[in-house]
């Protein structure tokens, strides 16, 4: 009878008791910097390269397999390495600026970055965010960095030579450099750079040795050694040298400024004094405590690493480009006046890109940090006229819109910033009717057009015309919450109202799609929702159609209603995966992703369709966007070089994965409302900088089980049933516990109510 009870007791132990779900304490050895980087121009898996850097640092480094300039940096596909580059590109379409390189070498005479290349294997290789290594088998030598913010320890272990060397090439297109063998030091400038900058624009380095220098070569181009110390011209090049035994070890200590010399003097305190074991362990103590503000638990372990790999990429861009003086006080140079100015400025994004959900990641998680990017683009107003919309470092000209106002207005309505609103106000209004005199996407081309008849006419010349005038409509509704904010005037806040609901003047019922029109009124002649490009932004009528994110329920009335709103929903996902690429004239990368995700016409590789899965939350459908989401979740995410469906661009695409996973996201940024999704993890805690927490519990949601279980069959907020398909930001920063019931078939009777659907402007009137 004993030993009955004893099984009865097993048994209801096991299954009567809920095992208590562990949550990840050390996420920074989940992440894979590698991710995205087996991409190549035609095909982007990310377009990523593995950077060794601080969140938000202002220096990265990775290695090098391209050649010097090359946008590709590194790929994984690639089978050398010629340096070890300070680099700041945020994505080799942009390219980078103030970049240079240090490659340890066994014979000092292998300058030229052909010459010193070394093969190398993955198999010898470890990549982590706070720590690279690498053998570099042509040289025989083991080569280790470690970031700080603005400087890098780098280790390097030689084998017996009596010509060990380590290179520092400043690179091309105006350099200098300064060998100060007393110091065992090398000091330089860089001026490289594809754009954003002023004619007086240097990155100072500074290169120090833990060994005594006992020879070197100062180079005005790699073939060309000269007398002296020091070169300035085209291309500065110099090499030191040593005798080293088996297994010595050669730190070299690298720090930079784009401010002067002195100050990279300054800058280099972030590791002077510190052995490279330091460096590294407070590299990686940092990265543990940000990605450790988000805790997944109850998923696998590819799970763990693509999300961790996504929030890394989340919270590298944008990156500081504000220093610290020997007083500890926040100063800049400025890539918009050329001065240095006081106070903070980060840089290396794109708003079209980083408005959707990077910039609501950073206002829900990182608030602090976001504080300190708003004062920046204050600072920027006071700099010059214009806001950035592509920043790299300055003004850049890729793509379109006036997001800027979405990144301002989001921080203001959530309460990330409540400085200098005058400033930014007048500055985002300016370029409602301005556009930069040399850099056309910033401002608003076409603004002529568009304030006086509504629209951009098709046939004006300005391309892209119908994705700018959504992107503006959706960017006077964020300019009409600054104005509420700042109590303007009413007839301001009327005209912000007005222009809000401009996407309805290139709406065309009769295809219920967005439609090119012509300056008299008609739409453009020929037609075909299958075309990139013409009217729209690296994507179709397909795409764009949706780009209405504060006016759901408008855009669902000019279709016909809920039923023909989500009949056009569904069938981006039926059509074909056909496209014509005449406007470029060749197929772009972005078509090929959306191809090979067979997924119909829905390309999430690229940004303008990754909210529309979570519009039908709107119609009555919420299972749906539950469906969908988790399919892209774990088809199109990898932990692996290829592990995304396009390019990653700065933390968008990743933040979009980081969302999702959580069981929410921000389809209208300055709404202060998340859409409902699916959470992927059994238990996601969220450590707010306000001392509150955010707890997401998912019964059957994670694990080996997750892809069987994507919908929401019961929803609670704080122990209350929540029916609705949304959640309000100022609830969850609040502190609050989110209890979902996950199960393998829709609950089609939950989130149906017209009284569930998110925000929709249109409901305002």
């Amino acid at each position: 009878m004993r030993k009955i009870l004893y099984i009865i007791l097993a048994v209801s132990l096991l299954t009567g008791c809920k095992q208590e779900t562990v949550l990840i304490t050390e996420p920074a050895d989940y992440v894979t910097t590698m991710v995205g980087t087996l991409s190549e121009h035609s095909f982007s898996t990310g377009n990523t390269y593995p950077a060794i850097a601080l969140p938000w640092g202002m220096n990265f480094w990775t290695p090098v397999t391209g050649k010097m300039g090359d946008g590709w940096a590194y790929r994984y596909d690639a089978h050398q390495i010629r340096g070890f580059e300070q680099t700041h590109q945020p994505s080799p379409w942009i390219n980078d600026y103030g970049q240079f390189a240090i490659m340890p070498v066994r014979d000092a005479a292998m300058v030229d970055q052909d010459a010193r290349a070394s093969w190398f294997s993955h198999l010898s290789e470890t990549a982590k965010p706070y720590y690279y290594q690498v053998y570099l088998a042509d040289h025989d030598i083991n080569a280790e960095i470690a970031p700080t913010d603005r400087a890098a320890s780098l280790l390097f272990t030689f084998p017996e030579s009596e010509t060990s060397g380590i290179i520092v090439d400043a690179y091309d297109e105006g350099s200098f450099i300064k060998v100060l063998p007393e110091e065992n030091a090398i000091v330089g400038y860089t001026t490289r750079n594809c754009g954003g900058v002023p004619e007086n624009f240097r990155n100072w380095f500074v290169v120090k040795f833990d060994k005594p220098i006992e020879g070197y070569t100062v180079y005005a181009g790699p073939a060309k050694a000269i007398e002296g110390a020091e070169f300035e011209g085209d291309h500065a090049l110099a090499v030191v040298t040593f005798k080293t035994a088996r297994g010595e070890k050669v730190n070299a200590q690298a720090a930079s400024s784009f401010i002067s010399l002195e100050q990279a003097w300054t800058n280099f305190k972030e590791v002077e004094g510190k052995c490279f074991a330091e460096v590294r362990d407070e590299a990686k103590a940092r990265w543990n405590d940000v990605l450790g503000r988000i805790q997944v638990g109850g998923g696998t372990d590819d799970q763990y690493r693509t999300f961790y790999s996504c929030l890394y990429r989340s919270v590298l861009f944008p990156r500081k480009f504000y220093e610290l003086n020997e007083e500890g006080k926040a100063v800049h140079y400025s890539p918009y006046n050329g001065q240095v100015c006081d106070g903070y400025l980060y840089t290396d994004t794109g708003f079209w890109d980083t408005f959707r959900c990077l910039f609501p990641l950073l206002n829900l998680v990182y608030p602090s940090v976001n504080a300190e990017i708003q004062q920046g683009l204050a600072n920027i107003a006071r700099e010059n006229n214009f806001l950035p919309e592509w920043a790299s470092p300055g003004h850049r000209g890729c793509m379109v819109g006036n997001n800027s106002a979405s990144v301002v207005a989001d921080a203001i309505v959530k309460g990330v910033n409540n400085e200098d609103l005058e400033t930014l106000y007048e500055c985002i209004v300016y370029g409602t009717e301005h556009v930069h005199p040399e850099v056309s996407s910033t401002g608003r081309l076409g603004h002529e057009y568009y304030n006086s008849l509504g629209y951009i006419p098709y046939n004006v010349g300005i391309h892209e015309n119908v994705a700018r005038t959504l992107e503006y409509a959706y960017n006077d509704w964020c300019i009409l919450q600054i104005a509420k904010k700042l109590n303007r005037p009413q007839e301001e806040i009327e005209k912000w109202a007005s222009r809000a609901s401009n996407w309805k003047n290139v709406f065309d019922p009769s295809h219920n799609l967005m439609r090119g029109r012509n300056l008299d009124g008609t739409f453009q002649e020929p037609f075909s929702p299958y075309k990139w490009g013409g009217a729209f932004t690296e994507g179709n009528a397909w795409h764009y159609t949706w780009s209405v994110f504060h006016d759901v329920e408008g855009l669902m009335e000019e279709m016909g209603g809920r039923e023909e709103f989500v009949e056009m929903l569904d069938s981006v996902f039926v059509v074909p995966p056909i496209y014509d690429d005449s406007y470029y004239g060749y197929r772009i990368h972005e078509i090929t992703e959306m191809q090979v995700a067979n997924m119909g016409n829905y390309a999430h590789g690229n940004q303008p369709a990754q909210h529309m899965i979570y519009l039908y939350n709107w119609a009555g459908e919420p299972w749906k966007a539950q469906k969908w989401v988790r399919e892209v979740m774990n088809r199109l995410y990898k932990a692996t070089p290829n592990g995304y469906c396009g390019d990653e661009d700065n933390g968008q695409t990743s933040a979009w994965y980081v969302f999702s996973a959580l069981g929410f996201y921000p389809v209208c940024p300055t709404s202060d409302e998340y859409v409902i999704g699916t959470p992927l993890f059994r238990k996601a805690v969220v450590q707010l900088e306000n001392g509150c927490s955010l707890t997401i519990n998912a019964e059957n949601a994670a694990g080996d089980n997750q892809e069987l279980h994507p919908y929401i069959s019961k929803m609670k907020m704080n122990c209350t049933n929540w029916g609705h398909n949304y959640l309000k930001h100022t609830d969850l920063t609040d502190g609050a516990t989110i209890d979902f019931t996950m199960s393998a078939t829709p609950d089609k009777s939950r989130g149906t109510e017209i009284e569930d659907r998110p925000y929709s402007f249109s409901r305002e009137k």
